[in-house]
């Protein structure tokens, strides 16, 4: 196990396009980390030096003690999972496990040994004759997971390893990989688009967007608190509510002036009083639009398009000129054009600033 560090670590292609700008930050010995952002935001270029793949422009990239920027990938002592899973397929599993020791030509019983503990832990011990054709998705993946685990390597390195797979094996797989680094507690640096898998894997999150470090915190501490307008819209399903518009404090409490004759009233939000009169991007999450009585609501939207899916229902609704989504409880379902009076709890909304995007910290 090891701890990784990057200390202004950038890359930037000959074509001067700038792949990764400046990146500081430590992945602690142990710690499973997600590197999370769009496509193109720079997230596997990072994990790609990491391994050696990629050659790092400026900086300096350490693994445990030692500055690895001119070590060769196969001396780095990482192991790196792929997307594509990367089996031989005229090989068996215990072959395919196997295959990356008897290359460093490791002694054959420590060789079985190791084989048969990862077949253990990953529930492979049943298929080990069987070709990758003959296996499940989820089982090819283990495989992978395994080839990597038999290395016994410092720092694991996975670069969107469930996008292959469908949602009730990438739920699973989930599972499987949060199961074998509690086991292993072995550094874990972890590569997805997907929010969903951020969130429930990683101990901490960083989100990247243009090759530039938004924010980097633990999975609760982003979504409550996000650093940006980007952040806040990225994480979260259905995304977070943004409305542009003029905060004004009233009698009543504060309001938000939408300009096109609608408000919404946000009661006492604790906002400072010198926010009253300024412009700001007000964010809502849409468990925060909550169904209120007409005398308590602080909007009354018309529903659009209601989407049940079991737990709850997500209701699409239009205030004015703009959309909102709003996530409810399943007692009573609304129906399309009828007019749904919602209330937002004290202290539930985010402001950011109109022309930076950053948060506005009250």
């Amino acid at each position: 196990m090891a701890k990784v560090r990057f200390d202004a670590v950038r890359k930037v292609y000959p074509n001067g396009y700038v792949g990764v700008a400046g990146a500081s930050f430590e992945v602690a010995d142990g710690e499973l980390l997600v590197l999370v952002g769009p496509s193109g935001c720079g997230k596997s270029t990072l994990l790609r030096m990491v391994a050696g793949l990629e050659a790092i422009s400026d900086g300096t990239l350490t693994i445990g003690e030692r500055v690895v920027n001119d070590v060769a990938p196969k001396d780095r002592d990482i192991a790196m999972v792929f997307q594509s899973y990367a089996l031989y397929p005229h090989m068996s599993v215990a072959e395919n496990l196997a295959f990356g020791l008897k290359l460093r030509g490791q002694d054959k019983a420590d060789i079985a040994s190791r084989v048969t503990e990862a077949a253990r832990v990953l529930e492979l011990d049943k298929v080990l004759d069987r070709k990758p054709g003959q296996l499940s998705g989820g089982q090819r993946q283990r495989v992978a997971l395994g080839r990597a685990l038999v290395r016994q390597p410092q720092v694991f390195l996975l670069d969107e390893p469930l996008s292959n797979l469908d949602a009730k094996l990438r739920a699973g797989m989930r599972v499987e990989i949060a199961r074998l680094h509690r086991s292993l507690g072995t550094t874990m640096i972890y590569v997805t688009h997907d929010q969903i898998e951020a969130m429930t894997l990683g101990q901490r999150i960083v989100v990247l967007k243009d090759g530039q470090i938004q924010q980097i915190d633990t999975p609760m501490a982003l979504y409550e608190r996000p650093a940006n307008l980007f952040v806040a819209t990225f994480l979260g399903s259905p995304a977070m509510n943004v409305l542009r518009g003029r905060l004004q404090r009233g009698e009543a409490g504060w309001r938000l002036a939408l300009g096109d004759g609608t408000a919404l009233a946000l009661g006492e939000a604790g906002l400072p009083q010198a926010w009253d009169g300024r412009e700001v991007d007000l964010g809502i999450r849409p468990e925060h639009l909550l169904p209120a009585a007409p005398a308590d609501a602080g909007l009354a939207p018309v529903v659009e398009v209601v989407e049940a899916v079991g737990s709850e229902i997500f209701v699409n609704l239009r205030l004015g000129e703009r959309t909102l989504v709003a996530r409810l409880p399943p007692d009573r379902v609304p129906v399309p054009g009828e007019t749904l009076p919602l209330a937002i709890p004290a202290g539930r909304v985010h402001a950011f600033d109109v022309e930076t995007g950053a948060r506005l910290v009250a």
